[in-house]
């Protein structure tokens, strides 16, 4: 008779306690490989990321999300971008997956930041998640960097809000000026495209080759304003006055064997307008001892921008009262002296044409009941007491005080032991 296998001593039973013990580590391990997944951090990138572009011209730059895998439902991508060079002509939505915007996407061109606050209600997880797409004008030559500030987030979908962004990945764009095409021409008056000018009446002059017959100009602020096939004869240069404040633009052609040719251009960049109006806050801060008055200042130019400014000061109270020379200041402006009176506070904003904008403020400065005379000692209710003088006092007082104090202590302190 064969023997039963199942019978065979040396077949032990399977033990279902380490049966179980092993599989759960076996699970822990499988699932433990998502996790370390989820872990890794989101990004936040634009495309493209480069490009050259020209100075007139538009294009659109997308910002994207990548969660690596992890679910979140919110995205805060705040941007900067160099407002001098680019400006923003809209920070279009579109298609993007933000489901609810916490606060619409929003863009200011003079400070050059753009905002994106919005939610995904439940989460998602993606790799290239479209947040929106912004619409750049090129207005100047130069690199311009649209980064990523520190304020951008990507919080996880986990009820705590946690913040899982790790990477972000800026763009870089070359503007460029367009290349000359036909004629050589340039401004004699406006030499510097990218420099703004007080001056109105600019003029422009360009070289005339062997066989050219006619030129053809325009005048607009079109960057790729195109002149029509109409001589205009064949002078090579040509003025215009009372232009307008902006950024211009000169377009030339000329007429060769009969055929007209690619187009020229010339920027210039013209403001005539003073910095906007404004009125300076004058305030007195009061201590112990002294006092301090300060004047704040501030505002802002509607093409060229401001580019400094500069304060005179006025004292009233003088039989001939004459303005002291300006001077390049900040706001706020510290008076850097507290002689009692009346005063006149001029600012002067200019900007970068050279265009002025001068208002006035009037104060009165008191004398205080002590004033901090540097150097030099204390001045109390107008009299004043040299440190020496102080310190001799002050010896006088302490051993004055000392004296009254040892006889009340002998005459009632004493006794009563």
């Amino acid at each position: 008779m064969k023997n039963n296998p199942l019978n065979d001593t040396n077949i032990r039973p399977i033990n279902t306690k380490r049966l179980l013990v092993a599989l759960s580590f076996i699970l822990v391990f499988i699932s433990g490989l998502p996790l370390a997944a989820e872990a890794a951090g989101a990004s936040l990138y634009l495309s493209p990321s480069s490009g050259s572009f020209l100075v007139g011209s538009t294009f659109s730059v997308s910002v994207f999300v990548n969660t690596d895998g992890n679910e979140i439902n919110v995205v805060w991508a705040e941007l900067k971008f160099p407002p001098e060079i680019l400006q923003v002509t809209s920070p279009t939505a579109g298609t993007s997956f933000i489901a609810e915007w916490i606060v619409p996407p929003n863009y200011s061109n003079e400070k050059g930041i753009i905002s994106f606050r919005g939610r995904v209600p439940g989460g998602i997880a993606t790799s290239a998640g479209l947040i929106s797409s912004i619409t750049f004008r090129a207005i100047a030559s130069g690199t311009a960097k649209v980064e990523f500030r520190e304020g951008s987030q990507v919080l996880l979908a986990d009820g705590k809000g946690t913040d899982i962004l790790t990477t972000t990945i800026s763009g870089e764009y070359h503007i460029l000026i367009p290349p000359p095409e036909g004629p050589v021409v340039f401004s004699p008056t406006h030499p510097d495209s990218n420099v703004w000018y007080s001056d109105s009446t600019p003029s422009f002059s360009w070289e005339k080759e062997e066989g050219v017959t006619d030129f053809s100009w325009s005048f607009d602020q079109n960057p790729s304003g195109r002149p029509d096939s109409v001589s205009e004869g064949t002078q090579t240069q040509v003025s215009f006055s009372d232009v307008s404040d902006g950024i211009w633009y000169f377009h030339l052609r000329q007429k060769k064997e009969g055929v007209w040719g690619k187009t020229s251009h010339a920027q210039v960049r013209i403001d005539t307008t003073p910095p906007n109006e404004f009125t300076p806050k004058v305030e007195t801060y009061t201590r112990l001892i002294d006092y301090q008055t300060m004047v704040y200042f501030e505002t802002t130019d509607n093409f060229s921008g401001i580019s400094h400014y500069e304060v005179s000061l006025i004292d009233l109270s003088v039989a001939e009262p004459s303005r002291s020379f300006f001077t390049e200041e900040m706001s706020p402006y510290r008076v850097p002296f507290k002689k009692a009176g009346k005063y006149n506070v001029i600012i002067k904003a200019v900007d970068k044409a050279g265009n002025t904008r001068e208002v006035e403020a009037r104060f009165r400065m008191v004398t205080p009941l002590i004033s901090h005379i540097e150097g030099r000692g204390l001045e109390i209710r107008g009299i004043f007491f040299p440190w020496w003088l102080i310190w001799i006092l002050g010896f006088l007082l302490l051993g004055s005080g000392g004296t009254v104090g040892w006889w009340f202590y002998k005459k009632f302190i004493k006794p009563r032991r």
